[in-house]
């Protein structure tokens, strides 16, 4: 591990003054876009949701390494899960974009799964035209190596960013050969197996309507030559054709929760970690669940969707920090050093 200490190393250095946070609005081929980056200004209190956190809102921007990191949320998700990555991040002199998803965002959750799949790398693309052409942002960025990290349904973007094909089709064909196992990916939080009488209709209804929607054989794939390296966390996964992914064209990395419940991992982030040639198993948390890389995790989640988020007993949630700056020092490497690491 000797060039992750190296790669520490070269992430310390004088400290830039404070987070700063804006948005650049939305448009037809994008959602509000949640910026992040280093700034001279000071850092006030800032409510967002149900968090509090130090924000320089509208802050002057101050030049760090230049490069861009792009994170794609889960589906649902909004900006502020993804905080402590993004200021491990700008902490490294990153800027970090985070565009939300149409129809799979938190004010917004009307198309979730591979409606939104279909869409999502290319607003990863137009979300990093936005920042180049943003006249605060610009001036201070060379786009010509972006990093990319997605979450679960952001994982999926990941994969798809680092060469992956999937088709709709697939999707079908994995549910219906692993409805009962791996069921909250067929049908997100509509419902759940309880064991009851009821398991066999809801089945039943899930496969009828997954057979109607998705039956597009046709291979989705985005390329982007900015993107540079990837990482993708508890990726959705089981409808890419593995061969797409035995050698991806760009260093990619896997960050896995051996105790998540929404994406079995067998499913998914260990086909991936199979099937690829080269890709690098960033960090393992064997007693994660499926929420563990949202950081902050928002308060009181109850139901089916608290059963899926909430940390399981005995997991420390304290060494997510370490699992943020093993991925920022991956950015590092791929993105802002010269030449091989010793």
């Amino acid at each position: 591990m000797r060039w992750f200490a190296f790669l520490l190393a070269a992430m310390a250095g004088p400290a830039l003054a404070d987070v700063g946070y804006t948005t650049i609005p939305a448009h037809d081929d994008v959602g509000t876009i949640t910026v992040f980056y280093p700034s001279s200004s000071a850092a006030q209190p800032a409510r967002r949701g149900a968090f509090l956190m130090p924000l320089a809102e509208q802050g002057q921007p101050e030049r760090g390494n230049g490069r861009l990191v792009v994170i794609s949320h889960g589906s649902g998700g909004s900006p502020w899960v993804h905080t402590d990555l993004a200021r491990t991040l700008v902490a490294a002199g990153f800027v970090v974009a985070m565009p939300a998803h149409k129809g799979d965002n938190y004010r917004d959750d009307g198309h979730p799964g591979p409606d939104s799949w279909t869409l999502r790398p290319a607003e990863v693309s137009t979300a990093i035209d936005e920042v180049q052409r943003d006249p605060r942002f610009g001036p201070l960025l060379d786009v010509s190596k972006v990093g990319m990290y997605g979450m679960s349904a952001g994982g999926h973007t990941a994969l798809s960013m680092a060469g992956g094909r999937w088709s709709p089709a697939r999707f079908k064909q994995h549910c219906e050969a692993h409805l009962a196992e791996d069921f909250q990916l067929c049908v997100g939080l509509a419902t759940r197996l309880t064991g009851g009488m009821l398991d066999g209709l809801k089945k039943w209804l899930a496969l009828s309507i997954i057979r109607r929607r998705f039956d597009d054989h046709r291979e989705r794939e985005h390329h982007d030559s900015r993107i540079a390296a990837v990482v993708a966390g508890v990726p959705a996964a089981a409808d890419f054709d593995m061969d797409s992914l035995k050698t991806p064209p760009v260093p990619l990395a896997l960050v896995t929760a051996g105790q998540d419940r929404w994406l079995i991992p067998r499913f998914h982030s260990e086909r991936v970690l199979a099937a690829c040639q080269g890709c690098i198993h960033l960090a393992d948390l064997p007693s994660a669940g499926h929420g563990a890389l949202l950081s902050p995790l928002p308060p009181g989640l109850t139901g089916l969707v608290g059963d899926m988020l909430n940390d399981p007993p005995g997991f420390d949630r304290h060494q997510l920090a370490a699992v943020d700056q093993t991925i920022t020092a991956f950015f590092v490497q791929h993105l802002t050093l010269v030449g091989p690491v010793k």
